[in-house]
């Protein structure tokens, strides 16, 4: 496995004793050199000594020599550069370009390191490494989840940064596309989404003042008027009011059944959700602009303080009444906004603006919210990690998703410490 060849010359865990080249010369690494993820050698700036003399190049490893022909890189000039070719099976000799012999040195595994990584790939459980997570020490744990959040905050912020150079340099549209796209809670994120590039920022920002107007869009643009024909007054007054404003702006609606309905709790459906963010937008115009000066959880909390128009205290849809129940958010699924689209929004202005306030404030409110519960936080929670705060949640869900998922053991920290340990 030409990773694992990598992973163990990056971190030094060959025995350097048994390193030579093939014609027999012993080689001592002096500097493995920078790791290289685009074109060209995988290792720049390594040096390494054989005898007196000291090499300074870049090195390529494959698993056998001969893959050096198979990736044609004979005639690549980007490989005049290499001054070790490190291989786990020697089969062939090796030339540059200019038809110089390159040296090469078979890298032998240790045993441990190999065990190691045949017993995590090997396992077919969610964390490969669950019942071993506990001998790692929590301060290599804390430092690893402060890493996870970062990379997490990055990937995300580069998200945002896309959509931002798509729509002008607009944040507030920004703003209200992440947050129509977390409104779907998991389940119905990428409809919501969809609904909101088909619905422009600037025409809810025409109509907030008439609370019949923005909910007529929202769910004349979601399909789920077009898709009933009862004679309910309410909705009948939706469904004029859309095609008027569908007509006006020329709109397209979506697909309704890209809606998810089925084995969802009734707080959960997405007509509840609707009402729910014309309420959002009726209670707050340009509403980045506003939260994005706030410095308290608290204070953030208020603007997702909203209720429902008072159609929606007894219906859960369309098609018929029932019991009187509020249908304002909860705590919980205020956090999850609060988590999915206030902090790295926080986080992708503080990045493009240089300005650090804004990225200490998104950790912040990471750090003072409680972490989110669900399947991942459980799993590692019965790992014995200690999980305290959202900060911990979200660089778990990264671990998760990033590395666990991926079986990306051998760059993942945790990882790397059980390869070292001895079987």
């Amino acid at each position: 496995m030409e990773r694992l060849l990598q992973y163990v010359w990056k971190h030094r865990l060959f025995s350097e004793v048994d390193l030579h080249t093939t014609e027999g010369q012993s080689v001592f690494v002096i500097d493995t050199g920078i790791s290289n993820s685009d074109a060209g050698p995988d290792f720049f700036n390594a040096k390494i000594r054989l005898g007196e003399t000291v090499w300074a190049g870049n090195v390529e490893i494959h698993e056998r020599s001969s893959d050096w022909y198979h990736h044609r890189h004979q005639f690549d000039k980007l490989y005049d550069t290499v001054i070790l070719h490190v291989v786990r099976h020697y089969d062939a000799a090796i030339y540059s370009t200019t038809g110089d012999a390159i040296l090469q040195a078979v890298l032998t595994v240790p045993a441990k390191v190999e065990q190691n990584i045949e017993w995590l790939l090997s396992r077919d459980t969610p964390v490969l490494c669950a019942d071993r997570i506990a001998t790692v020490s929590s301060l290599h744990l804390s430092a690893w989840l402060s890493a996870l959040l970062m990379e997490r905050l990055e990937r995300k912020t580069a998200d945002v940064l896309v959509r931002l150079k798509k729509n002008c340099n607009d944040w507030n549209e920004i703003f209200y596309l992440t947050l129509m796209r977390n409104f779907g809670f998991g389940v119905n994120g990428d409809a919501f989404e969809r609904l909101a590039a088909s619905l422009p920022y600037k025409y809810i920002l025409k109509h907030r003042i008439n609370p019949v107007q923005i909910e007529a869009l929202f769910f004349g643009q979601a399909g789920l008027l077009q898709e009933e024909d009862g004679d309910d007054p309410y909705l009948l007054l939706l469904q004029r009011e859309y095609d008027f404003l569908r007509k006006k702006y020329t709109l397209q609606p979506v697909d309704s059944f890209l809606f998810k309905k089925l084995r969802i709790r009734p707080i959960n459906f997405p007509h509840v959700r609707l009402a729910q963010l014309a309420a959002v937008w009726m209670k707050h115009d340009i509403l980045f602009s506003k939260i994005i000066e706030t410095e308290s959880i608290k204070e953030v909390r208020a603007f997702f303080e909203i209720e429902p128009s008072e159609y929606w205290l007894t219906h859960y849809h369309f098609e018929k009444e029932s019991v009187k129940r509020a249908k304002n958010l909860g705590l919980s699924a205020i956090q999850l906004l609060v988590i999915n689209t206030v902090v790295p929004v926080f986080f992708a202005y503080g990045k493009n603006k240089n300005m650090e306030t804004y990225i200490e404030r998104a950790v912040r409110f990471l750090e003072t919210l409680k972490p989110e519960s669900n399947s991942i936080i459980t799993m590692f929670s019965r790992t014995g990690i200690q999980i305290q705060s959202a900060y911990d949640s979200q660089a778990l869900i990264e671990l998760k998703r990033e590395y666990c998922e991926q079986k990306k053991c051998i760059y993942c920290r945790i990882g790397h410490q059980l390869l070292k340990k001895e079987t």
